[in-house]
């Protein structure tokens, strides 16, 4: 009699152990795609090179830059320049100093009206950034390894992006100019800025409400006029980059903007180089900023204008305080600070 074999039934899965299932291979496929993205960021990312100082010996080929003899281990320096909207000058001048080994920044202004040799800084623009970074590394003494020349309307583009921040108006602010369609209207305190708000509140320097008419009624919107300016824009900085870090998942549409918006010497391996230490940076201890103190009442007759004359002791100490990448203190002998008098 032949013999019937009975198939055995398949026990079905309980929905709790398929979805185990679905979830299992979903980090499976996350691991994966993490492990890929980890292991490219390593191959592209390049250690950025430091500059050499003019009178310096390269290091031979194939030598670690880190190497260069006097220079803080990956410290690096940059120079951050934005156009002025409405000129072909420079606005806001900046050198940074980036610690990654101790997680610190110094951030130093310098005044647009600086007095150099040929002038007022700002206008050294005119001639290029290269031509401006190579200037003002041989004023104060350091090699100035990467510049970053912004666009403003990239601030304002970022900005937008992030959502707009929350930033402390340090002062009243009401400056109109019809030429320029700019209208600039804002009271101290804390307040939601948007991209737009932003730039009017980087850019105000004068008000325009005094008493009186044109140009009787315009008057600093600062009571220690640019220096507050420049205070207020670093201040701004720093929010934004804070903002900006917090949100790493848009580093698609941040990569897009700095690539319309900027202009560099860093390469994209250097930057993405830069990226690590930078998300676990602490803007609350780690950053410090100053803006050069000088005299800005200095006439300079072969301008036949008001100039910006720094003074040498002040300058020294602040800059050996917040970006000598040095491990010696500079002297007055390292700088080149052109004084009229």
């Amino acid at each position: 009699m032949a013999q019937i074999q009975k198939k055995k039934r398949r026990r079905r899965s309980s929905p709790g152990r398929r979805a185990a299932k679905i979830l299992y291979g979903v980090l499976v496929a996350v691991s994966a795609i993490i492990v890929i993205l980890f292991c490219a960021y390593k191959l592209m990312s390049k250690e950025p090179e430091m500059a050499v100082e003019p009178s310096a010996t390269p290091a031979p080929p194939g030598e670690s830059a880190q190497q260069d003899n006097g220079r803080k281990p990956y410290t690096y320096t940059f120079l951050l320049v934005a156009k002025d909207q409405v000129g072909s000058n420079a606005d806001t001048m900046i050198v940074c100093m980036y610690d990654t080994v101790n997680q610190t920044v110094g951030m130093v202004s310098i005044p647009r009206d600086t007095l150099v040799e040929s002038g007022k800084l700002n206008a050294v623009y005119q001639d290029g950034i290269e031509t401006l970074r190579d200037t003002i590394s041989d004023m104060l003494g350091i090699p100035i390894d990467f510049y970053v020349g912004v666009n403003m309307d990239g601030f304002k583009v970022l900005v937008d992006e992030l959502g707009g921040i929350e930033f402390n108006v340090p002062v009243h602010m009401a400056y109109d100019d019809p030429t320029q369609d700019l209208h600039i209207h804002y009271e101290p305190g804390l307040q939601h800025l948007d991209g737009q708000d932003v730039l009017n509140v980087a850019r105000c320097r004068k008000n325009s409400d005094g008493p009186g008419t044109y140009p009787d009624n315009i008057y600093s919107a600062y009571p220690d006029n640019d220096i507050g300016r420049t205070r207020t824009q670093q201040q701004l900085i720093a929010a934004i980059l804070k903002k900006a870090l917090s949100n790493p998942q848009k580093i698609n549409s941040y990569i897009e903007i700095f690539l319309e918006y900027v202009n560099t010497d860093l390469e994209f391996g250097e930057m993405l180089w830069f990226a690590e230490p930078a998300l676990g940076f602490d803007f609350e201890n780690g950053m410090t900023s100053a803006t050069l103190t000088g005299d800005g009442n200095t006439y300079y007759p072969g301008w036949g204008k008001y100039c910006y004359e720094l003074y040498p002791e002040e300058t020294l100490e602040t800059v050996n305080q917040l970006i000598n990448p040095y491990t010696e203190d500079l002297t007055l002998e390292d700088m080149n600070i052109f004084q009229y008098n």
